[in-house]
């Protein structure tokens, strides 16, 4: 059963959680990592170095959006790629993140966290909330004829 008082209010901290998170990592990346660092890991798991900024980026911008409720539920369909890349990277390292070079569990669960705030929805304090069309009561029905 789901509480409509106050779900609104939970996927709102889900959003906020995963907005944080992004721009968290898009700092790190650039902070800590440096690009330069952070291109030269892309190169030594496979990736071409140019992927560094665009994923930064995308972190960065992506993680604003989704925090501020601005189409966040689109952004978090967007950044699924860049999670997904993040778990291959870190599959072969094992499961727990602080193993070393980082398991697969917390990009796993950032995956699927992303993929929840986008069924659910941005919830509370959106700015631009993104709606699926579909209503609250509607039913999808097959088409006859």
């Amino acid at each position: 059963m789901i509480d409509t008082r106050l779900a609104p209010y939970g996927a709102f901290a889900l959003r906020a959680a995963l907005g944080i998170m992004f721009i968290a990592h898009a700092y790190l990346k650039i902070a800590v990592f440096t690009v330069p660092g952070f291109a030269g890991f892309l190169t030594q798991v496979g990736f071409p170095a140019f992927l560094a900024w665009p994923i930064i980026l995308a972190e960065l911008i992506g993680g604003v959006a989704i925090l501020l409720g601005l189409y966040g539920r689109a952004v978090s369909v967007v950044l699924l790629p860049v999670l997904l890349g993040a778990l291959l990277v870190h599959a072969p390292n094992g499961w727990v993140f602080n193993a070393p070079n980082g398991g697969w569990e917390y990009p796993a669960f950032l995956a699927v966290a992303a993929l929840a705030h986008a069924l659910i929805g941005d919830g509370a304090f959106a700015v631009r909330p993104l709606a699926l069309g579909l209503g609250s009561g509607a039913v999808l029905r097959p088409r006859i004829g």
